[in-house]
């Protein structure tokens, strides 16, 4: 056993001395858990490096952002060069235009985007455009789906709220959440009864495709398809949360893998984050320019923000994008993440140990039970002190998931077979 310090300890310590509980996320604190964080000091490839100088294989890659592992060299350039240019100007920059140009060529169903500094800002932006475009209040969202924290959106959310068994947040206001719908996620019974009662009065309907904060449920095709076409009957904006999934899963998104299994599929609204900016604060919603014609400077409803495409985070983003669009990489992606899952798949079997799993491109989840579940409550009925052993049996081994049985997994390029290897080792061991 080792006699140095813990510097993750004593970091930790520092933080919950000037930081409400020693973080500024909620799900990094480790209380779904226990145990004390691990504050990162690089990252390099497929891996992160603690304040201990341990080395962990990443499967959070930053919630999703690292598709490319961490410090990709393309993307490296691309940022050193930004930042000797200029870190922000509050003025447009060509790149701005560059990046939105390469977005919407990849996702088909938007014809004007918007870009911004996270996918909180975006959700919250999109609503608020959804209903200035249709002007109607109401709108739905369903239980386990995460949208960030804007006050309406936090209503029965998943994600970091789950963590602690609260399915609200305190400081939301009755008449804030009121507008909004909470259903369950794949009813298609619910979601009928819904419409009949407040289709006329809703907005939009926004949704997580396949949901990453209940771990990894994905929507099913009959009720996406359901939803397209009651929105469309209805009037009410469909709008993808794609901030996860967006480019994470395919290269246009969970839309293009709904659009191949149900012809002439697209959504009315599309939001995006995490990858588009390559590890940097960079989130975008967009639609048709019908619908982005209602946005400040040309229409009434206002939206702004003072580091909104700055230079640094464009430029990260943009190099991203062009690395991920070269043939053959989310196949190779895709193959890396269902060799992963397949494993541990296989090594639960030999230890006699319920486990249930599914992937989609570069982003995965798994679950200790012996069917996957289609909705948050289900979810719930997951042996949450097993997954705690088992996370931090794969911890100390050397392996990084996240710190709680509600988020999904992450594959990156840099991942390597011996990486896989390794960690289907170190999960062999944990559940022994």
């Amino acid at each position: 056993m080792s006699t140095e310090p813990d510097l993750n300890q004593a970091l930790f310590e520092r933080a919950q001395k000037v930081i409400p509980g020693g973080v500024n996320s909620p799900v990094r604190a480790f209380r779904a858990v226990g145990g004390t964080p691990r504050f990162i000091t690089r990252g390099d490839g497929a891996y992160i490096f603690d304040a201990n100088g341990r080395r962990y294989i990443d499967y959070i890659g930053s919630w999703g952002p690292m598709i490319l592992g961490h410090g990709h060299p393309a993307v490296l350039e691309a940022v050193q060069k930004a930042a000797v240019e200029g870190f922000s100007f509050g003025a447009p920059t060509e790149r701005e235009v560059e990046l939105a140009e390469a977005i919407l060529a990849l996702v088909p169903s938007m014809e004007q985007v918007r870009l911004v500094s996270s996918g909180t800002e975006a959700t919250m932006s999109a609503i608020r455009l959804a209903r200035g475009a249709t002007g109607r209040s109401k709108f739905i969202k369903f239980e386990g789906c995460y949208h960030g924290h804007t006050d309406a959106l936090l209503v029965k959310a998943g994600s970091g709220l789950a963590t602690f068994g609260n399915p609200t947040s305190a400081g939301v206001p009755p008449e804030v959440a009121q507008h909004t719908i909470v259903l369950e996620y794949n009813n298609l019974t619910q979601l009928e009864e819904a419409f009949a009662l407040h289709g006329k009065a809703l907005a939009c309907v926004m949704i997580e495709p396949i949901a990453g904060n209940m771990n990894f449920v994905r929507a099913s095709v009959p009720f996406i398809k359901r939803l397209r076409e009651l929105c469309t009957e209805y009037g009410a904006l469909f709008v993808f949360d794609e901030v996860m999934t967006g480019f994470r899963v395919a290269l246009g998104g969970a839309q293009a893998h709904y659009a191949r299994l149900i012809p002439g599929f697209k959504p009315d609204m599309s939001v995006f984050g995490k990858v588009i900016g390559g590890g940097m604060p960079l989130a975008a919603f967009g639609a048709s320019r019908a619908i982005m014609s209602h946005l400040a400077p040309l229409g009434s409803v206002y939206q702004a923000g003072t580091l909104s495409g700055n230079p640094v985070a464009t430029a990260c983003g943009l190099a991203t994008l062009r690395e991920i669009a070269k043939p053959g990489f989310f196949e190779a992606l895709s193959t890396k993440t269902r060799t992963l899952t397949d494993g541990l798949k296989t090594v639960a079997r030999e230890n006699g140990v319920p486990f249930s799993t599914d992937s989609e491109g570069g982003m995965f989840g798994f679950f200790l039970m012996d069917q996957l579940p289609q909705n948050y409550t289900t979810v719930m009925t997951t042996d949450k002190e097993r997954f705690n052993r088992f996370f931090h049996g794969m911890l100390d081994r050397g392996v990084y998931l996240a710190p709680a049985l509600y988020e999904a997994g992450f594959v990156s390029a840099a991942h390597s077979s011996a990486d896989l290897d390794a960690t289907l080792d170190a999960a062999r061991q944990a559940l022994r």
